[in-house]
């Protein structure tokens, strides 16, 4: 079973990823037939296969790359055959060549591999096929073009769903997390549970790492789409929901740390430490509303929504700190300043 899973992917693309690779294939491939006159155009369905990708801003980066490397081939491969003998050693000098002024030209990945592809197949082929070199750029060209215009043609991908979801997830794990540190300050602590706070904490870490790249992978899916212009003002939205998120989870690690390293349990027959634990349970109540939506949530205190509802208060005040907890408070008290202002989205 290993092998079959080595291969397999962890998802599978869309049907309709399928579709239109299929009909920019046949598109390039009836186009090259017609007007170039080509029986068996390969290197039109070759490139128009590789440069159907998720987004057309990826289209677009593959089928540059893909042409710059079939024209560097083919160019360096007539420049070596007008100079040396066509025989077998020619072509794996070529090949070599090749890869060595792909690296020195910092090609990327599709072109590096395409410049020898190209050169080798001019060498082999081109000797006894009239115009070979020519046909194989145009085609190339011809593919690519065609797959790219399908690409933006045929429902070109828009990405906000899954970053949405990432996006709602991460918020949701914060909330839950600065749940749990509120029950941590008013009911008693064992190591273990203490040990299970502080590594809940540090998961949030790769659900933003997870929400930061399906934003990223949102944003290239706007990217030259005619459909972009409609869906960037809620990816803008969902963006700088994320900035917020993002420095609420430093805020909440924070916290978690300073509670895993100065628990006692004495803590909790605290009065400052049992509103601050009611303000933590208020964050992640507010937290969770303003998930579902951040555009109307944020900045209004007075929402009807929220308006009868736990919120946030105004900060603490505390007037003499207890000597034996006055580091954990100190730091807890930032903490939850730094997270009010993060939700309601006011100054610090």
């Amino acid at each position: 079973m290993r092998p079959i899973a080595a291969i397999r992917a962890s998802s599978r693309s869309s049907l309709l990823q399928v579709v239109k690779t299929s009909i920019a294939v046949i598109l390039a491939w009836v186009i090259c037939t017609v007007a170039l006159g080509q029986p068996l155009p390969i290197f039109a369905a070759i490139a128009a296969l590789l440069v159907v990708q998720p987004s057309v801003n990826q289209s677009l980066a593959r089928g540059v790359e893909r042409s710059v490397g079939v024209v560097a081939g083919v160019v360096l491969a007539y420049l070596v055959g007008l100079v040396l003998p066509d025989t077998s050693w020619i072509v794996l000098g070529i090949i070599v060549l090749s890869l060595l002024l792909a690296w020195a030209l910092r090609l990327t990945p599709v072109s590096a591999v395409q410049v020898p592809i190209s050169a080798m197949l001019v060498l082999s082929i081109g000797s006894q096929t009239p115009g070979y070199s020519a046909f194989r750029i145009v085609e190339t060209v011809i593919g690519a073009a065609v797959a790219l215009l399908v690409n933006v043609a045929i429902v070109p991908p828009v990405l906000l769903a899954p970053a949405h979801r990432a996006i709602t997830t991460l918020a949701n794990g914060v909330a839950s997390t600065l749940e749990a540190l509120s029950t941590s300050l008013r009911s008693r602590q064992t190591p273990g549970q203490l040990a299970a706070l502080l590594n809940d904490a540090r998961a949030l870490r790769g659900l933003r790492d997870a929400a930061e790249d399906s934003v990223s992978r949102a944003e290239e899916s706007l990217m030259f789409n005619p459909r972009g212009g409609h869906h960037r003002r809620i990816l803008d939205r969902d963006g700088q929901f994320l900035a917020s998120l993002t420095a609420l989870v430093t805020q909440v690690l924070g916290m978690a740390r300073a509670v895993h390293d100065h628990y006692d349990d004495g803590l909790i027959a605290d009065p400052t430490v049992r509103s601050i634990s009611v303000e933590l349970e208020r964050a992640a109540h507010d937290l969770r509303l303003l998930a579902r939506d951040p555009e109307t949530t944020r900045g209004s205190e007075a929402n009807p929504i929220t308006a009868e509802l736990p919120a946030l208060t105004a900060p603490l005040v505390v007037p003499r700190p207890d000597a034996e907890n006055w580091i954990l408070i100190g730091s807890l008290l930032e903490d939850l300043r730094r997270v009010r202002a993060g939700i309601i989205g006011g100054p610090e």
